[in-house]
């Protein structure tokens, strides 16, 4: 089993083209398929569905492409360590993200990123639904929680401070609250569980923040509606201060009870799985990230 021909087969069964993954590796159509059958061959098992008019991948295929990336990864990692890693990293990177973040932070760099690095291919997932590193063969994925799954290593991107706002339109309908006690007479966007959350004042106090204690007559569970519906006036809300710091700036939010925030120890990590190798495609898009992503400029604030 060579890693050319698992190149082969990680390209066709991402693209769903042998034609185009053996073209991607300078193969004809006629040795792509050959080489792939071989593999089949070799490993007992039918790895793509072929037929005249689509590719898909099989069930024994879909089991055995994160090893075979993994491989790859381990091969790739192997050769930069004895010297090849002068050359530009290149191959696809499979990065899993919050929408609402990425819209806001990340893609606004892809840009200049492609630039840098124009032989990487970004697979971006993105969505608010948490993805299983694992078990989705991701390479890279964004988290805002702290970081306790064992079978994960990650980096800091930067903290996750999250803190009650409202629109000027609500303040001006139903008032200032100028105390905790005061919240049991606003209209509250709930989070999901409607649980109760700790929140921490700026001298170190803590107290309770609950949803049950307040007005509260809508529900969300995505950050961008729940900003949005703040935007509207249709209530208080707690945002992370990298989706409304730009809101608050101009003036279309303010924040509520200024020395509170959300006392979760949340945290932005760059994470990837421990037993994956951190190739050189993985690593310059993690420097890439933090190099241009920190709590200064995720909170708003103007860097000299």
């Amino acid at each position: 089993m060579d890693t050319d021909t698992l190149r082969l087969f990680v390209a066709a069964a991402e693209r769903l083209n042998i034609t185009a993954a053996g073209r991607d590796l300078g193969l004809a159509p006629a040795m792509a398929s050959n080489r792939l059958a071989k593999l089949e061959r070799h490993l007992g098992a039918e790895l793509l569905h072929r037929t005249t008019r689509k590719i898909s991948i099989s069930q024994e295929g879909a089991a055995f492409l994160p090893y075979a990336r993994e491989i790859l990864a381990q091969v790739d990692a192997g050769c930069a360590a004895l010297g090849e890693g002068t050359l530009r990293p290149n191959g696809t990177l499979r990065f899993a993200a919050p929408c609402s973040f990425a819209q806001l932070h990340i893609i606004p760099l892809l840009p200049e990123f492609q630039s840098l690095f124009p032989d990487i291919t970004l697979d971006l997932r993105l969505s608010d639904t948490r993805q299983d590193i694992i078990e989705g063969s991701f390479d890279l994925a964004l988290r805002s929680a702290p970081l306790e799954d064992s079978s994960l290593l990650g980096r800091k991107l930067a903290d996750d401070t999250r803190v009650l706002c409202a629109s000027p339109s609500y303040i001006e309908a139903y008032g200032q609250p100028l105390t905790l006690e005061d919240l049991t007479k606003h209209r509250f966007l709930s989070w999901s569980t409607l649980a109760a959350r700790k929140i921490i004042h700026v001298d170190g106090n803590t107290a309770s923040l609950d949803p049950a204690k307040m007005i509260c007559r809508t529900i969300l569970d995505d950050g961008t509606s729940q900003r949005l519906a703040t935007l509207a006036g249709m209530g208080i809300s707690v945002n992370s201060l990298w989706s409304v710091a730009q809101d608050i700036d101009n003036g279309r939010l303010v924040r509520v009870l200024p020395d509170w925030r959300l006392h979760d120890q949340s945290v932005l990590w760059l994470i990837y799985p421990k037993s994956n190798v951190l190739t050189p495609k993985v690593r310059c898009f993690m420097d890439f990230l933090i190099g241009r992503l920190d709590d200064a400029k995720l909170a708003g604030k103007r860097v000299p």
